[in-house]
């Protein structure tokens, strides 16, 4: 969810997801309105960002990257569980890594170095990779210059070309996983209108626009449509919701999400189609971004980079910003300020799997820390236009 938007002038900025605030810097990439009006249940209104124009081409294009160095092969066991050793790890048949690894930085599996380590402060996510397993690990955050490593191989659907899974593993190559082949006939829904929410479970969903229009249908499986017209700033969500029983990420292992969706006509000045959710103790409204109606990747404007993140194949820009607005009530009636965290793919992708618990391990070690979880969610967010993503997958999970 976006931020709630507030009016300024005869400008609108962005509204902030369900029951989020607003946020008062320009619209993404300074284009871009917000809706008028304060958040519902969920909703909330900010000085919004609005994403520049143009749309994106349909179907995802699978980011770089994943392939072992030269010379390397992946070992017929993968990588041990940590992925590193000091002066570097190789795997059977692989080269060792340049002068070891950096400060703080470890090499990711198969086998592959990584040229100089990590950067200061980078790391790979924990777990490694195993043999058929989705392992948590395979992600390493490059966090700035310096660095560069091999996607790991056998893990959640590492995306990137040439590295094979282990045996049982799920495919990689393009951005493509188990989900990517999801193509259920969506009948019998249950439409909703904005401000509502309900649901539980991985079936928790929630709507919300600052001029209370649009619509989600929702179904018996971990699927929904979002539709909107020229409804401001408009969110809609569905997956996991803890509310104030939520408790620190790690607390649920892996939590991951499988989507696949297809769009029509426009998102308005800024749109994000992803994962979203909201923490307590800090209060923080968190957005991972996989596509978008407008160019990608897109900026939401007025926001602080920290770094680049490797996660499922993908290269994702990590930013903060600071914002105002009703949104926060999420947190608590009280709270009128927060922060966003930001983790947005440089190249589009319309299904996969997000592994969103790698991205939590990045956010951490640049020192963007969560509270205790509310909930994640898959997310549709516009800042007007007219249009419909539909999802005949949308399943959000964790494994404890």
């Amino acid at each position: 969810m976006k931020l709630g938007r507030i009016v300024l002038g005869s400008v609108l900025v962005p509204a902030c997801l369900a029951l989020v605030g607003c946020v008062t810097s320009p619209a993404e990439d300074g284009s871009g309105g917000a809706g008028t009006g304060g958040a519902a249940t969920g909703g909330h209104s900010s000085t919004g960002s609005g994403g520049s124009g143009g749309s994106t081409s349909s179907g995802g294009s699978s980011s770089t990257g994943g392939s072992t160095s030269s010379g390397g092969r992946t070992s017929t066991g993968g990588s041990s569980s940590g992925g590193s050793s000091s002066g570097g790890s190789s795997s059977s048949g692989g080269s060792s890594s340049t002068g070891g690894s950096a400060t703080g930085g470890t090499v990711s599996s198969t086998g592959g170095s990584a040229t100089g380590g990590a950067a200061s402060g980078g790391r790979t996510s924990t777990g490694g990779t195993s043999t058929g397993g989705s392992a948590t690990g395979g992600a390493v955050v490059i966090s700035g210059s310096g660095g560069k490593a091999a996607g790991g191989a056998g893990g959640k659907p590492n995306t990137g070309g040439g590295g094979s899974t282990g045996s049982g593993g799920v495919s990689g190559g393009g951005g493509a996983s188990n989900a990517c082949s999801a193509t259920a006939t969506l009948t019998g829904g249950t439409d909703h209108k904005a401000d509502s929410q309900g649901g539980s479970g991985s079936l928790a969903w929630q709507i919300w626009s600052n001029q209370s229009s649009g619509t989600i249908t929702t179904f018996s499986t971990p699927s929904f449509i979002a539709n909107w017209s020229n409804s401001g700033d408009y969110l809609a969500r569905l997956g996991l919701e803890w509310g104030n029983a939520g408790k620190t990420y790690d607390t649920y292992g892996t939590i991951t999400a499988d989507y696949n969706y297809t769009k029509t006509g426009s998102g308005g000045g800024y749109s994000y189609i992803g994962i979203y959710g909201w923490s307590t103790n800090p209060c923080i409204e968190w957005y991972i971004v996989d596509d978008s109606f407008n160019k990608m990747p897109v900026n939401p404007g007025s926001t602080t980079s920290k770094g680049t993140a490797m996660i499922d194949g993908g290269t994702y820009n990590l930013y903060t910003r600071a914002t105002t607005g009703t949104g926060g009530s999420r947190c608590g009636s009280s709270v009128s300020s927060w922060n966003q965290f930001y983790s947005i793919r440089t190249t589009a992708r319309q299904c996969g799997t997000i592994t969103i618990s790698d991205h939590f391990k990045a956010w951490a070690a640049q020192k963007m820390t969560l509270g205790n979880l509310l909930e994640a969610k898959v997310l549709v967010e516009v800042g007007g236009g007219s249009g419909t993503v539909t999802f005949p997958l949308a399943k959000v999970t964790s494994s404890q």
